[in-house]
C-alpha cells in the first residue's frame, strides 16, 4: 500500500516521499509556504520519517494510511530493531536521487534546480508516523546538521520526555495541536493512550525552554475545530511559541475515508480564524499562502529566514 502511495522505504522503519512542492518548484517555479515564510528552498527539501509505521494517534483528518484502512492492519506496538541515523540519512538521500532521475527529460524542467535538488539541504522530519518514537532522534538531527541541513521536526506533542532529552535542537520545532480540550482531542485525534492529552499539555509547557523557533500548527476542519479560536488561544498562552500556523484540513488521501469534502475550510475561513487568534493573543498576521490555505502569525515583526 505504501508503494502505491509513492513512498520510498528506507530500511525497515523509515521512508521518504516526493513532496508535490519539489515537483512544482522544479517544473513550474511555484514554491511551498515554507519557502515563502522561512526561506526553505522547496526543491532542496527532503520529506522523510524515521518511523513510517508507528504513530500513537489516529487523527481523523490525516491523509496518510492508518492501521485498518482498506482492512490492512499492522501492529504499531511491536517496535522494530532501530537503525542508526547515518544509515537512515544515507538511504533517504539515495531514494531522493532516485526520484529526481525521472525529471531529466521532463518538459519545462529547470535544470539548475534539478541539479541542486540532488544535494538536499533541508529535512522535514514529518512525513508519516510520530518521529519522537524513534529513540535516536537527537542523533538524527545532529547528523543532518553535521551535513549542513536545516531541520524541521514536526511532532504531535505526546512524547514530552523525548523532546526534553534533545541536546541537538531542530532548526525549528513544530507541535501539531488539533483540539482545545480532552473530549475533542479524543474524538479528533483518537489516541492509543488515555494520558495523551496530558502529555500534549506537558509539551506545550516545554516550548518556552527551547532556543530554536517554535511553532504551533493547527489543522482545522469545519464542524470539528474551526469554530473555536478563543479556546485554542488558551493553549497558546501556556506555550508562547514563536509562530502560529492555522492551516486548513485538505480532503485528500486516506482522510476521505473518515471525513467529507464539506469539512475542508476555505482560505478565507482560515484567515478569519487567524484574525480571531490575533485579537486574542496580540500575535500579528505576517504572511499567508492561499495555495496551502495557511496563515502565519507571530509577535515578531517578520519571520526568521532560516536558509
Amino acid at each position: 500500500m505504501l508503494y502505491k502511495q509513492k513512498y520510498h522505504l528506507v530500511g525497515n522503519h523509515s521512508a521518504i516521499k516526493r513532496c508535490r512542492w519539489l515537483y512544482n518548484s522544479i517544473i513550474q517555479n511555484r514554491v511551498c509556504y515554507k519557502q515563502k515564510f522561512y526561506g526553505i528552498q522547496s526543491h532542496r527539501c527532503l520529506q522523510m520519517t524515521p518511523s513510517v509505521f508507528y504513530c500513537n494517534l489516529g487523527c481523523i483528518f490525516c491523509w496518510r494510511a492508518q492501521n485498518g484502512d482498506h482492512n490492512i492492519r499492522w501492529d504499531e506496538t511491536k517496535l522494530p530493531t532501530w537503525e542508526d541515523p547515518e544509515t537512515i540519512i544515507d538511504g533517504s538521500i539515495k531514494e531522493q536521487k532516485r526520484i529526481l532521475t525521472g525529471y531529466k527529460a521532463t518538459p519545462n524542467v529547470d535544470h539548475i534546480k534539478r541539479i541542486e535538488a540532488d544535494t538536499p539541504r533541508h529535512a522535514a522530519i514529518s512525513l508519516a508516523g510520530e518521529p519522537t518514537i524513534y529513540p535516536h532522534l537527537d542523533g538524527l538531527i545532529k547528523e543532518f546538521h553535521r551535513r549542513d541541513f536545516t531541520t524541521f521536526l514536526v511532532t504531535n506533542g505526546t512524547n514530552p520526555k523525548a523532546l526534553s532529552k534533545l541536546i541537538e535542537e531542530p532548526t525549528q520545532l513544530y507541535v501539531s495541536v488539533s483540539a482545545f480540550e480532552k473530549d475533542a482531542f479524543s474524538k479528533i485525534c483518537r489516541p492509543q493512550s488515555n494520558n495523551s492529552w496530558k502529555k500534549l499539555n506537558e509539551t506545550l509547557g516545554l516550548l518556552p525552554s527551547f532556543k530554536c523557533p517554535t511553532v504551533i500548527r493547527f489543522t482545522l476542519a469545519r464542524h470539528l475545530n474551526l469554530e473555536y479560536p478563543k479556546r485554542f488561544a488558551k493553549l497558546v498562552k501556556k506555550a508562547n511559541p514563536t509562530y502560529l500556523e492555522p492551516k486548513a484540513y485538505m480532503f485528500v488521501g486516506f482522510s476521505r475515508l473518515r471525513l467529507e469534502f464539506s469539512n475542508m475550510p476555505t482560505h478565507k475561513e482560515i484567515k478569519n480564524f487567524g484574525a480571531q487568534l490575533s485579537s486574542e493573543l496580540q500575535y500579528k498576521i505576517l504572511d499567508e499562502s492561499p495555495d496551502s490555505r495557511v496563515v502565519l502569525l507571530s509577535r515578531l515583526e517578520k519571520a526568521i529566514k532560516l536558509a
